[in-house]
């Protein structure tokens, strides 16, 4: 399978094995049904939740690399990716700095919230809000890559093509 992952300049190819596409499989079951790759509309849900899902995504894949063990990791030939690497280098270059920039910095803002007011009220008035979801638009795109390139390696048909964006 040829991959490019042009958003993180990761491009070659990757044969993955059995225990890869069940890895895969996992991993992208986690992908397409959180807010890592399904558009946070502004009039729904809290950012505060959209980075604890993402967060969230580096348990689950440390679980779904420690449950699978280094066969998942095992160098191939020719250079091939692997599994093990495909999926660092999503929570690493994907996932990490967007949670780097933001949790601090929402959490900071969450910190001056009045006792009176909601947390949906106070996080909507957060003068930062829309350059966290344009941020969050970004890191979606390099996820749906991902969550493409993990369909691809389980044979399985994208199936996020039934969910309308509006980007």
């Amino acid at each position: 399978m040829k991959l490019n992952l042009r958003v993180l300049e990761i491009s070659g190819t990757w044969e993955p094995n059995d225990a890869e596409r069940r890895a895969a499989w996992e991993v992208y079951v986690e992908l397409v049904t959180r807010v890592s790759v399904v558009p946070l509309r502004a009039e729904e849900g809290l950012l505060r939740e959209a980075l604890s899902s993402l967060y969230s995504l580096f348990a689950t894949t440390r679980d779904v690399l420690r449950q699978h063990g280094p066969e998942v990791a095992e160098p191939k030939r020719n250079g091939q990716y692997n599994f093990g690497y495909l999926a660092v280098a999503m929570l690493n270059f994907g996932i990490r700095p967007l949670l780097a920039r933001w949790h601090p910095t929402l959490e900071d803002w969450e910190n001056q919230r009045p006792a009176d007011r909601s947390r949906r009220d106070h996080e909507q008035l957060w003068p930062q809000a829309d350059e966290f979801r344009a941020t969050l638009k970004d890191t979606r795109h390099i996820l749906t890559a991902y969550a493409d390139l993990l369909a691809s390696a389980c044979g399985v048909p994208n199936l996020l093509e039934a969910i309308p964006t509006s980007d």
